[in-house]
């Protein structure tokens, strides 16, 4: 172990950002990622891993904008990352004053883009009337952004950690089960399933929705029950789906782009839908949000299905009809004869606050945190290994080491829209399963 190595658990945006953003910074440093897929396996268990994932800087929040904004003008601009961002546009239905306070927040970043809050009058007349048999409800008005749009989340993936490993970084196929620790109680690397251990000086655990699993795991085994994540991590799934869409569908929707239905906390969830990719499939997220609790260790933590692949193929009906729904609510009767031919159950981690964690872990010294997505993750993708490494150096700005900090006070879950709020097996019932 030398003193400067890094070891980084997991190989998502989290992690493959900061290794990118380490080795360009320090070529000749010692950098591992683990994980327990093959950076380019056909299927693999990171949120970040998908079909495609939305770029946008539509934010209420005003730090998220700023950041957002940071990370999409990369991928517009640098080579590694604009050959999978399609700059199509996004229209939000807005059901809070959400597309006001992201028109406000454009004006205080003095940034200029095509970007508008409309009537629902007006809006339904745009893309060819792509939209006119969405649902309205409660609408208040809709946010068009044509410089938002959407990437090919796991090939850009691939990409950058590709470009990692060309660089100098080593990638090891492995499962994390624990932590290793020293006789001062420093965390000196991880323990694999197979019993090999990775040390490093400092670990970095960018392990989404098997963070908290993990730290059991290492309280457990270390007998540091300061090591557990408590309730500040809950795993989250939900269910994707696509559908192929005939000829016909695809020279009307081949143009469209992203659509979100955004709700309140009292409702759930925003959906949303991503125009087709080349291979003409056009995808939506659902509604739900779901936990998996379930007994780790004598307490009830929310973890994705113990299979390998998190059993993210074995979609039940009733999260299929999820989609169904979602459809419903977009295209009505112009999208009633797709057949969905692609389900999948995405996991990441969230907070209360469905804020990051970037931070020192308080349990141990050479252990820190970069997870927690909350399914927005993905967006930052270019510029959240520079925010991981200002914090593994001390250099993270007072706004930001308070926001992502790992002991922070943090708001009531119910009021964040986003957060977990229904079980899996509840959503199942009698096809309970996984």
């Amino acid at each position: 172990m030398t003193s400067n190595s890094y070891l980084i658990v997991g190989a998502g945006v989290f992690g493959v950002s900061t290794a990118y953003t380490l080795i360009r910074k320090y070529p000749n440093a010692s950098i591992t990622i683990v994980d327990r897929d093959a950076y380019d396996a056909d299927s693999r268990v990171a949120a970040s891993w998908d079909w495609n994932k939305v770029i946008r800087a539509d934010y209420d929040d005003l730090i998220y904008c700023k950041l957002a904004l940071e990370a999409q003008d990369i991928f517009e601009s640098d080579p590694l990352y604009q050959p999978f961002f399609h700059k199509t546009g996004i229209y939000w239905m807005c059901r809070t004053d959400y597309a006001t306070q992201v028109v406000e927040n454009y004006k205080k970043l003095g940034r200029k883009a095509e970007l508008e809050a409309m009537s629902v009058k007006e809006a339904r007349r745009l893309y060819g009337g792509l939209f006119e048999d969405a649902d309205y409800t409660d609408v208040r008005d809709v946010l068009v952004n044509k410089t938002s749009g959407w990437a090919n989340a796991g090939d850009a993936l691939r990409a950058v950690t590709k470009k990692c490993i060309e660089l100098g970084v080593k990638y090891v196929v492995a499962e994390t089960e624990s932590l290793t620790f020293d006789r001062s109680g420093r965390c000196t690397g991880v323990k694999t399933k197979k019993g090999e251990t990775l040390s490093a000086s400092k670990v970095v655990l960018c392990t989404g929705a098997f963070t908290a699993k993990l730290l059991e795991q290492a309280a457990k085994a270390s007998n540091k029950p300061d090591i557990s994540a408590g309730g500040r991590i809950i795993a989250g799934g939900i269910t994707t789906g696509m559908t192929k869409l005939d000829e016909e569908s695809y020279k009307r929707f081949e143009h469209m782009p992203v659509a979100v239905q955004s709700y309140n906390a009292t409702t759930g969830p925003f959906v949303g839908s991503l125009p087709p990719t080349a291979d003409r499939e056009l995808k939506w997220w659902g509604q739900k949000i779901f936990k998996n609790t379930q007994d780790i260790l004598g307490k009830r933590i929310s973890a994705p299905p113990p299979e390998p692949d998190y059993a993210q193929w074995k979609v039940a009906n009733p999260l299929k009809q999820d989609i169904d729904y979602a459809n419903s609510i977009f295209y009505g009767k112009n999208g009633a004869h797709w057949k969905m031919e692609k389900h999948r159950i995405c996991w990441d981690a969230f907070t209360s606050s469905s804020d990051f964690i970037i931070s020192p872990h308080a349990g141990a010294q050479g252990l820190y945190v970069a997870t927690c997505g909350s399914f927005h993750g993905y967006k930052f993708f270019p510029v959240l290994g520079k925010y991981v490494v200002q914090m593994l150096e001390g250099e993270l700005e007072s706004e930001l080491k308070e926001k992502w900090a790992w002991d922070r006070e943090r708001p009531d879950e119910k009021l964040n829209p986003e957060f977990p709020r229904w079980e899996m097996k509840e959503i199942l019932g009698a096809q309970a399963k996984l």
